[in-house]
């Protein structure tokens, strides 16, 4: 067999691949698929619309049912504007820590994934390992969708997905959705000493943020059902993230735009949310219209991010509190790729290496510790994927 490259040096090597969401990500995948090569495993791509990125997966061993998707993204978010203590493309050990720009969130679980290709083969595994690396996960999760039709398609049925996301080595079963939302409001342009006779599309935008801090705050009022209760935070919660808009001090803004995302507990749905937000924009829109007829609100969804739903009796969190041992009960309310994989059919939990709270920080780090603790998870693995 061809020489294999360690977990760590795997790391070091993807870390280096600059694949910011904003980039193309084609170099790291170009190395993945060689590196997969090596060891007579064909990897296949699913590209976006541009073709400057790619998602891949592939499968390890024979061509049967049962086996286990290992599911991780290729992207980082940027490193902009934060203060670094070392290169953050250059893996870094400081006391017990892996430093560099996605060493936790998440190409430590992508090197555990491709170090334990070569181990799968040399233990003649009877139920293959499946890789599927995404591309713009920290983006909306943009490749999961396609990536889990094209394995459904193509590869034979796995009996799990696991999603590779930082949790500590706990077992997660449940997410909140994340789905993105995009406002326009167009206003009508006077001089603002007489705003009465135009329409401010910053002003009439900022109503429609107060709304949904109002909504947000109803909901933390609210006691928690007993699914909801399982989530920090255990509501529903509206956010919006950026907003721009107007062209001077003195003139009623003509435009004015924001992106927003809602991110439900199970038992609530985007849908729902996405209604009540239309419904307030139409009882606004009707005002503004009254003033100046050319005035308007959109509201688009523009980013689904499906939540992770706990399964009855799900194969995949059977599996992974067999091989870690822990029976807590753990949800989280960032997003995964995993629910898009649970909509295309699959069993999926959440489980991988490192403290999300080290994500997308400055001095990002995965500790050593954590990353030897998946490595071993993933030998376990292994080991029963071979057995009879």
């Amino acid at each position: 067999m061809p020489k294999a490259l360690s977990a760590r040096a795997l790391l070091e090597r993807l870390v280096a691949f600059p694949t910011v969401s904003r980039d193309s990500n084609l170099a790291l995948v170009d190395f993945v698929e060689e590196y997969l090569a090596r060891f007579g495993v064909e990897a296949h791509r699913v590209y976006d619309e541009t073709g400057q990125k790619a998602s891949l997966y592939a499968n390890v061993g024979p061509e049967v049912s049962g086996g286990v998707v290992l599911s991780g993204h290729t992207d980082v978010v940027p490193v902009d504007g934060q203060d670094w203590s070392s290169d953050p493309f250059t893996v870094v050990e400081r006391r017990g820590r892996l430093y560099g720009r996605g060493t936790c969130d998440m190409k430590g679980f992508d090197a555990l994934a491709l170090a334990a290709v070569p181990k799968a083969l040399e233990a003649g595994i009877r139920r293959p390992l499946q890789i599927a690396f995404s591309r713009d996960e920290e983006i909306g999760l943009l490749g999961a969708p396609d990536l889990a039709a094209a394995m459904r398609r193509d590869l034979p049925d796995a009996s799990a997905v696991i999603i590779g996301e930082p949790t500590r080595m706990k077992v997660v079963s449940g997410h909140k959705s994340c789905d993105g939302i995009e406002v326009h409001v167009r206003g009508h342009e006077v001089h603002s000493s007489r705003m009465h006779e135009g329409v401010s599309a910053v002003m009439t935008a900022a109503r429609l943020v107060e709304w949904l801090r109002r909504q947000t705050e109803a909901n933390m009022a609210v006691e928690p059902g007993p699914v909801a209760a399982l989530f920090d935070p255990p509501f529903t919660t509206l956010h919006v993230g950026m907003i721009e808009g107007g062209t001077a001090h003195n003139i009623t803004a003509r435009d004015c735009r924001f992106v927003a995302d809602i991110r439900c507990v199970p038992n609530e749905t985007a849908d729902e949310w996405l209604e009540k937000l239309r419904a307030e924009a139409a009882r606004i829109e009707s005002e503004i219209r009254e003033v100046a007829p050319d005035a308007s609100i959109s509201v688009e969804l523009s980013v689904p991010g499906p939540g992770l739903q706990p399964e009855e009796d799900g194969a995949a969190e059977h599996l992974l509190r067999r091989l870690t041992g822990d029976n807590g009960a753990h949800t989280v309310s960032y997003g995964t790729d995993g629910g898009h994989f649970q909509a295309a059919g699959y069993s999926v939990a959440v489980c991988g290496p490192g403290d999300i709270a080290q994500a997308h920080q400055a001095d990002e780090f995965i500790e050593v510790a954590q990353f030897e603790a998946g490595e071993a998870f993933l030998d376990r693995l292994i080991a029963d994927l071979a057995a009879e």
